[in-house]
């Protein structure tokens, strides 16, 4: 038995009713059972009960154990004096307050329905499984799993928007330097994202601004803080870079980071930082506002349209500065600019709406849902478990339910485990 399934049954008062009654034989009626309590202290605050029809209002606390209130050494912490009832699995000692009379003790073992306790069981039967519940999660209804994966997908996206608000505070509020530093991060994908955040925080973005209307400049910017202009190259394009870039360096007191942050080891060459940081450089180039700019766009179309960039001829046959390649046009796929709208595009829009009193939900789930579902190991995961994600709000939401619910087994959290375990439980509860 498990302390947070107590809890879970005490918060939904998942009692049987008539069973209610202290280990003194007094009967007791749930009013309110309070507060949850995820700090020290009792576990539920400020509940309200009826014990032999007198009201009391105070602190409840949960064990599986009855004897865990000294192996917890409550006796002697003040914050548990307010304690009105001990809820326990099972009463396996008698437990006193500080004037040496017995707290009124609630043991649940045969006061729980036989249907609900068996459900909790059978999700907890097989700690092997890659989540608790696949066996049983093809039982669930349309209706509750849309409306749980729409209240993940929010919550995603309030985490995101924790970044966001971040880096806003940082800039003094710069929506234009905040989406360049979380495009970078995005262009970085995962393997170099925080190298280039670490690239877009490296100088004040009033540089950029005045850099962007010229190529050469604004990539000798880039390139030459990312540390990619450092060595010796026989070649014309590099040069012209770093003789720029030494002067930039000197009218702006730049200091650049060192080019072993990038990765390029087991990458696709597409992927490779230096035609990343190509492909962020010339999006900078046909747009000098990009924040302004997104922020009127409402379809994915139109979105697509705008990243799409051309990288000038080096580009097209290079990888790198150091050794030339056969000609290939270096476009933005689909699914790149997905990730860039799901990562930056989204999570910005909805903080700039949020923080005027304008709310985007049903835009953003018009987005989201009309995108392809992402494609990853946890995707395909759910796939052979009969969930499948058909769209970009699907595949978010599941990696929410995975990544903060399923790997720390936050079953009584979860909507999907909470229908589980109440399923077909008995009517008599309360």
């Amino acid at each position: 038995m498990k302390e947070k399934f107590l809890h879970y049954l005490w918060r939904y008062k998942l009692l049987l009713h008539s069973k209610l009654e202290s280990s003194q034989k007094e009967k007791i009626s749930i009013i309110n059972s309070g507060v949850y309590n995820s700090n020290s202290g009792p576990d539920f605050l400020n509940a309200q009960i009826e014990i032999d029809s007198q009201l009391w209002i105070g602190n409840i606390e949960i064990h599986v154990k009855a004897s865990d209130w000294y192996l917890h050494h409550h006796e002697n912490d003040t914050n548990y004096d307010a304690v009105i009832l001990h809820v326990v699995w099972e009463n396996d000692a008698d437990v006193y307050m500080k004037n040496n009379q017995p707290i009124p003790t609630l043991e649940l073992k045969n006061k729980i329905d036989s249907d609900l306790l068996n459900n909790y069981r059978e999700l907890n039967a097989n700690n092997l499984n890659w989540i608790a519940c696949e066996n049983q999660i093809g039982q669930i209804d349309s209706f509750v799993l849309d409306n749980w994966l729409e209240r993940l997908f929010f919550e995603r996206l309030e985490e995101k928007s924790t970044f966001v608000l971040q880096l806003l505070e940082d800039s003094n509020n710069d929506y234009e330097a905040v989406l360049f530093q979380m495009l970078a991060k995005n262009f970085g994908l995962k393997v170099n994202g925080e190298a280039f955040l670490r690239l877009s925080k490296s100088f004040d973005f009033k540089v950029l601004r005045k850099t962007n209307d010229n190529e050469l400049t604004l990539f000798a910017l880039l390139f030459g803080q990312a540390g990619f202009l450092e060595d010796d190259i026989p070649d014309n394009y590099f040069n012209a870079l770093k003789n720029e870039y030494h002067y930039l360096q000197h009218k702006f007191n730049l200091q650049s980071i060192s080019k072993n942050h990038f990765q390029f080891f087991r990458m696709r060459p597409n992927n490779f930082p230096t035609i990343r940081l190509a492909q962020l450089g010339t999006l900078y180039l046909q747009h000098q506002n990009l924040f302004s700019e997104l922020l009127n766009k409402t379809t994915i179309e139109s979105i697509y349209t705008f990243f799409t960039v051309e990288l000038n001829s080096f580009w097209n046959t290079h990888y790198t500065f150091e050794k030339e390649s056969k000609f290939s046009l270096k476009k933005l796929s689909k699914n790149f600019i997905d990730l860039v709208i799901i990562n930056t595009i989204i999570p910005l829009k909805f903080v700039y709406k949020k923080e005027r009193g304008e709310f985007i939900d049903e835009e953003i789930l018009s987005f989201v849902r009309s995108m392809k579902s992402e494609k990853n190991s946890i995707i395909s995961q759910f796939e052979n478990i009969k969930v499948q994600s058909d769209n970009a709000f699907k595949s978010q939401a599941l990696l929410q339910l995975k990544n903060n619910y399923c790997d720390y087994k936050k079953c009584f959290d979860c909507a999907i485990g909470d229908k589980l375990i109440r399923f077909n439980n008995s009517s008599n509860c309360i």
